[in-house]
């Protein structure tokens, strides 16, 4: 980008927007924010956010409450309408904008896609699953391409899990240091009436660690947003994936390497239930089987910095 750019960072207090907002201000970049606090324009105030938004070139909204929590029906509700109603406001104020921006880039998420263990899925062939994880993410993306924005570009971030200093790989690396890290097996676990009728319970399903990983580095996710942003012939969803998925037990077993744990115990559902229970997650972070490619970065020449794994997490873990 030979002229640095102005852009709006919405969700910036998380993990994935601390590391775009310093990447950006670090190359000159022109940044303001979005959020509930600490930020430029708060969510809420109409005003503000227009005024950010009109005459910016780039909008990035990483918008949305954690879904690493228990999925009681509060926190639901909160992690479907964090997104929606963050990601209408922008909509409302692109759409009143004198000069709106060129690009307004919306995360939303790989696990959209289903529970995947006989092909990968593409943008052009991929099949979307059922359950609260894959409503949200079909709402989310219909609230971020509704109406007519007839002067701004949208792409829809499908981003697998993403890896960096204090990301997803933290318990992961926490379970393997305590002879843990094993693969997770799935199998029979009870599921109240409430939790099937949500949407978060699943059944049993044959994994045998062999559920697929899609993830990506930090670096890959600020790297790619700024191809997406540079080329206009790119919108709707695009997979924010490494080309590289692995299997659950190769995942596990590049984790011990890293850490230096020769051994590790596996983990069957009722320990990974009881587990997700006691830090207030979900099971199905570790259980669903996300197969998922960057079939348009790819085709479009994006070349990822951090294509595998076992780099990724060395680089993460701090070791050689």
């Amino acid at each position: 980008m030979a002229t640095p750019l102005r852009i709006v960072v919405a969700g910036a207090s998380g993990f994935i927007g601390r590391y775009l907002v310093d990447s950006f201000r670090t190359d000159g970049f022109q940044v303001t924010t979005i959020g509930r606090t600490d930020a430029d324009a708060t969510w809420g105030d109409a005003a503000a956010i227009a005024s950010l938004v009109d005459g910016t070139d780039v909008v990035l909204n990483l918008a949305g409450r954690s879904v690493n929590a228990r999925y009681g029906a509060a926190r639901r509700a909160e992690i479907l309408h964090s997104r929606l109603n963050t990601t209408r406001q922008l909509h409302a104020a692109i759409e009143r904008a004198e000069k709106p921006p060129r690009v307004w880039l919306n995360a939303s998420t790989a696990t959209i896609y289903r529970h995947a263990f006989d092909r990968p899925q593409t943008e052009s062939t991929g099949e979307l699953g059922e359950g609260f994880s894959v409503d949200v993410a079909r709402a989310w993306e219909g609230a971020f391409f509704e109406g007519d924005l007839p002067g701004t570009r949208r792409v829809a971030l499908r981003m697998a899990i993403v890896l960096g200093h204090g990301s997803a790989l933290v318990p992961l690396i926490a379970l393997a240091r305590a002879g843990f890290g094993g693969p997770q097996y799935d199998g029979r676990w009870f599921g109240t009436p409430g939790r099937r009728a949500s949407g978060v319970y699943h059944e049993r399903r044959a994994t045998h660690g062999r559920q697929m990983f899609s993830w990506v580095h930090v670096r890959d996710v600020e790297r790619s947003i700024r191809f997406l942003i540079e080329h206009d012939e790119l919108d709707g969803p695009v997979n924010v994936v490494s080309p590289h998925p692995v299997d659950n037990r190769t995942l596990m077993r590049i984790i011990r390497r890293a850490v230096k744990m020769p051994l590790g115990l596996p983990l069957f559902r009722w320990m990974t239930e009881l587990g997700a229970s006691a830090i207030r997650t979900e099971s199905e972070l570790l259980l669903k089987s996300r197969w998922v490619l960057p079939e348009r970065l790819t085709e479009a020449g994006y070349v990822f910095e951090q294509p595998d794994l076992d780099a990724a997490v060395r680089d993460i873990v701090g070791t050689d």
